[in-house]
């Protein structure tokens, strides 16, 4: 039974990949399938492939979160896996370092940062660490002895390690290094990092550069400590290595902190064979040690591992131009399943849509909906599923406003990452796989707010509920809005803890409440929610808005309740000077997209992807 579930699923690790999944199920039931594959190491999809498996067997239950039924159970103590005993530490997690309380003040710090910084790009395998793992990882730089003092390389930083650094420094009262170095591609990143490091008291400076390049020769040789998460590919990890070996002093005993994504024993087996042909010998791996904001594939976590190098430690890496992100590498396509229709989907190399955030992006073909199951793998050369209807079924605009996202994932309130593992790559990124957005039409008119009888006709329609500013008291109601938003825009990888939310929510209102709006009867909990946020363009300095949430409960009157919030929303837009608004929309929302429609939005961003042949790039 072991070998045909791992047949099933084209299983790399085989039963003994089966067994760890079984294990984990009779420890921690009930379990979330991202609670499995953290504990497994297995990537999400397959965690999920094998709980579809199990379950097809009457061993898993399907109510979720999962458990063992009794044939399962019973199963598990055949195995002789039925000891439930978990020796991990109850205090660190098994991460070995704990944030103390003196940097509490630093976590919070950097999640304002965070909340301000640039998007996480998808196209090239991103996902921000929590501010947490920032600090852990600051902490691990102090406890190896490689801090304080001396000189710092990041090769990429789209996680602002420069920033957490400096921060930390400024929180105990001083710097904590003489020198940090960003070499990153991204002008955005670099302007971000420097803005903000201006005034913590540590010197950062920044290079633009392609890591798919050497160094510049400047850099050659010139730092203590290196530090890297790169793409999560072989390819990725010798690139970003070899650049953070090219920048340390020569010797040996100088160390580099490397962040990776857990891949299969023999994707491992090539990762390690890179860091040994480098030269360089682990010296620490701490399992789970990084999470991330989302990651769904990896259940967002990655490995960290402190390396050092020796005598034989160089770097014989020139240009490079082959495959790097983890889209590059896919070689075979996955099986996705509706939940909503039950309809049969292809995703990867070859099929309509190359990444799964690229199928949930556009809705099911069949249906418009969601969310999607993954299955088995398959080869290219297998035979398509015959090809379904591409047009979704009219809608009504009211059907299910209760959850309109406005927000995609890369900007999302939550967080909520693209499928793909965390990296911050920043070498040259191909573009980004292609989503059926709407060809744009004509620009509208530009927004008025309504004149004075038609402002009254709208409340008088939206009776009995007003609008006013959020605040503490709606943040129980705010956070069931937001976790519904997150079951629509990302199904089963949703971050959909209501009290998780209202923390979130929370923190950000002690930041600022402005462009936070509630929906409500006088006297009684929100009923709707919106929120806008104002932002700057960090090149141009160009002022912007953008919505980020809006949601209305299920109510008699509920487009128009949806419409008032959306009103009230355009005119704080008005009140503070903003010409532009920008609201994101999971295409398949059909009825947020009508009432963007209403209110005049158009189309503005279509993603352009072409594939040449091979023969004529050589």
């Amino acid at each position: 039974m072991l070998t045909e579930v791992a047949d099933a699923v084209r299983l790399q690790e085989g039963p003994p990949g089966v067994r760890s999944v079984l294990r984990a199920l009779r420890r921690l039931a009930p379990a979330s399938t991202k609670d499995i594959s953290r504990a497994t190491g297995l990537p999400v999809p397959i965690v999920a492939a094998l709980g579809n498996e199990l379950r097809r067997r009457g061993l898993l239950t399907e109510q979720r979160p999962s458990r063992l039924t009794p044939a399962g159970l019973d199963l598990v103590a055949r195995l002789g896996m039925d000891l439930t005993l978990d020796a991990t530490c109850t205090t660190c997690d098994g991460r070995e370092l704990v944030v103390p309380e003196v940097l509490d003040e630093a976590v919070r710090r950097l999640r304002a940062i965070m909340e301000t910084g640039p998007a996480a790009d998808m196209a090239i395998d991103q996902s921000h660490c929590t501010p947490e793992t920032k600090v852990r990882r600051v902490l691990a730089l102090l406890t190896a002895g490689a801090l304080p003092g001396g000189s710092l390389l990041l090769i990429g930083d789209d996680d602002l390690i420069s920033l957490a650094v400096a921060v930390v420094g400024d929180v105990l009262g001083g710097p904590i290094v003489e020198r940090v170095t960003v070499v990153d591609i991204s002008p955005e990143i670099l302007a971000y990092v420097q803005k903000v490091s201006a005034g913590l008291g540590t010197r950062v400076e920044t290079v633009e550069h392609d890591l798919r390049r050497p160094l510049p020769a400047d850099l050659h040789g010139g730092f203590d400590v290196a530090m890297t998460d790169p793409p999560y590919t072989p390819e990725g990890a010798r690139l970003f290595l070899s650049r953070a070996v090219e920048g340390l002093r020569p010797g040996p005993a100088h160390s580099v902190f490397f962040s990776f994504g857990g891949k299969s024993p023999d994707e491992m087996l090539e990762v390690q064979r890179e860091i040994m042909a480098l030269g360089l010998v682990t010296n620490g791996y701490i399992r789970n040690f990084n999470e991330y904001e989302g990651s769904g594939i990896l259940g967002g976590v990655g490995f960290f591992q402190h390396l050092l190098t020796t005598t034989s430690t160089a770097s014989r890496q020139g240009d490079y131009g082959g495959p790097l992100y983890t889209g590059d590498k896919r070689t075979r396509q996955r099986e996705y399943t509706c939940v909503a229709c039950a309809a049969e989907l292809r995703v990867g190399p070859g099929a309509r849509w190359t990444s799964v955030a690229a199928l949930r992006a556009d809705g099911c073909p069949q249906c418009g909906k969601g969310p999607f199951r993954p299955g088995r793998l398959v080869s290219v050369e297998e035979e398509t599923p015959a090809a379904a209807p591409t047009e979704s079924p009219a809608a009504d605009p009211t059907a299910s406003l209760a959850a309109a996202p406005t927000a995609s994932p890369a900007t999302a309130p939550s967080g909520q990452p693209p499928a793909e593992g965390p990296a911050p790559t920043r070498a040259a990124a191909p573009a980004p796989s292609p989503t059926a957005t709407p060809t744009p039409a004509s620009p509208r008119p530009a927004w008025h707010p309504p004149a004075p009888e038609a402002r009254a006709a709208l409340a008088e329609r939206a009776q009995p509920y007003l609008t006013r500013q959020a605040d503490e008291r709606d943040l129980p109601a705010i956070g069931e809005f937001e976790a519904e938003i997150a079951r629509v825009s990302f199904g089963e990888d949703a971050v959909d803890d209501p009290a998780r939310w209202a923390s979130r929510l929370g923190r950000a209102m002690e930041k600022s409440k402005e462009g936070m709006i509630v929906a409500h009867r006088p006297g009684e909990p929100a009923v709707g929610w919106c929120w806008v946020s104002i932002n700057q363009n960090a090149m141009t300095g160009d002022r912007y808005a953008n919505f980020r949430s809006l949601a209305v409960a299920p109510l008699d009157n509920r487009a128009d309740v949806a419409e008032l919030l959306l009103t009230a929303g355009l005119e704080f837009c008005v009140a503070n000077g903003i010409t532009e608004v920008v609201g994101r929309v999971h295409v398949g929302n059909v009825p947020m997209r009508t009432v963007y429609r209403k209110f005049g939005f158009d189309p503005a961003t279509l993603t352009m992807k072409l594939r040449l042949a091979e023969e004529s790039a050589r």
